[in-house]
Order: structure tokens, then C-alpha cells, then sequence
């Protein structure tokens, strides 16, 4: 496979994605509308998460025109081939801004074969699915989210629906979290300031304040 982010367009689409968290207010510029479907085997195990995300009016303009190499306005698929593989890249040393906890602990998944970009209405679209590392099984409490630890992508899932469980078990109890940050942060208070001082630009505190889904499983 080329080295995609060996030219300026490439660059530059990391560089908003993905920005060096040194530089990064506590504010989001890049927001994007997400689904997230669960899938569940037969015995009870996750084998997939299936991720969408559809990008701001703004964001899917700049990709267009940083992207559109022959001036059509429009993104052919070797275009949006390109920018899927940008955005893989940039985003690995972030874990896919993916996240799975088993009973309170994380969860590790497997790299994501590749990504796919589609550009549909003048918005941006990316797809992915990954999968656990090992095998999951829904046993207690699971918890699933999406989140930028560098705060700068925002990506929310507006509606519940919008995460899914494909097959859940009877035994399980499916639950969307939606944190209140003020709660969150007088709750987690001595955590986010020694996480601050111990690593102001590379800590994944940011995940607290994450809309998660929560499978309680008996």
C-alpha cells in the first residue's frame, strides 16, 4: 500500500482529524453524527462493532476540497480511497477513538482491516467494523463508546437507536449512557487533576464525559 501521508492533501486531512494534542483547546472543530451496531454470536459472545460516522457540513467541505485532485467537485473512488486510508492512518495511534471495558476493565480490540469513505449529499461518511482481540462474552456489566481523547473530534450519537445491539442474549439489559459533565468531573476530580499534571496532552480522561452503551448481562 502507498504512503498516503506522503503528500500535502494528506497531511493536511490528519492534521484536522487527528491534531497533535499540544495544540488542542477543550473544544471540539470537528463534529460528526455516529451509529455503532453491536453484533452478538449464538453463545453469547461479540464477534463485530460496526462504526459510522457522518461529518459536519464544514469538515466534509474542507475534505472535498483538499481531496478533489482533478477539480469535478465531486470525489471519485480513488479519492475517497485515499482519504479512508488517511484517516485510518491517523487515527491508529488513538485506537480508532474506540473504546470496550469488560466489568470496569479495558477491553482490547483488533486493528480495523480498513476503512471506507463515502461522500453522499456533501457529506463526509466513514465506515469501519473491529473486532475483540479475544473473545468477549456478555457476562456483567460491558460498556461500548466512541471518543477523541484530544477533545478535538466530536462524535455523538444523537439518538439512542443510534447504538445497537444485533442479537443481544435475553439475559442482557442494554443502556445508553449520556455523562453529565459537571457530574462527571466532581466525581472524577482528584483523577482528572493528577491525569492533567502527571500528562496534560496524552491522557484518555476524556473518556468520562463519552456517551457509552451499556450491556448488564446475568
Amino acid at each position: 500500500m502507498p504512503n498516503v501521508l506522503s503528500n500535502g492533501r494528506a497531511l493536511a486531512l490528519a492534521a484536522v482529524l487527528a491534531f497533535p494534542p499540544a495544540a488542542v483547546s477543550a473544544h471540539p472543530h470537528v463534529f460528526a453524527e455516529a451509529s455503532l451496531e453491536v453484533t452478538v454470536a449464538s453463545d453469547g459472545t461479540v464477534t463485530q462493532l460496526g462504526h459510522v460516522w457522518r461529518f459536519d457540513d464544514l469538515f466534509s467541505s474542507t475534505v472535498l476540497l483538499e481531496f478533489d485532485a482533478n477539480k469535478d467537485l465531486k470525489l471519485d473512488e480513488a479519492e475517497l480511497g485515499e482519504i479512508a486510508d488517511v484517516v485510518y492512518n491517523s487515527l491508529a495511534e488513538f485506537d480508532y477513538f474506540q473504546f470496550v471495558t469488560a466489568g470496569g476493565k479495558d477491553v482490547v480490540m483488533k486493528k480495523p482491516d480498513k476503512f471506507v469513505a463515502s461522500f453522499d449529499d456533501n457529506v463526509l461518511t466513514i465506515m469501519f467494523a473491529s473486532e475483540p482481540a479475544e473473545p468477549l462474552s456478555l457476562h456483567g456489566k460491558v460498556a461500548f463508546g466512541v471518543y477523541d481523547p484530544t477533545f478535538y473530534t466530536a462524535i455523538d450519537f444523537i439518538e439512542d437507536d443510534n447504538m445497537m445491539v444485533d442479537n443481544m442474549p435475553a439475559a442482557c439489559r442494554r443502556e445508553v449512557i449520556r455523562p453529565d459533565p459537571d457530574e462527571a468531573i466532581a466525581q472524577n476530580q482528584q483523577s482528572l487533576t493528577d491525569a492533567f499534571f502527571d500528562n496534560p496532552g496524552g491522557n484518555d480522561m476524556s473518556k468520562l464525559f463519552a456517551t457509552r452503551l451499556e450491556l448488564t448481562c446475568g
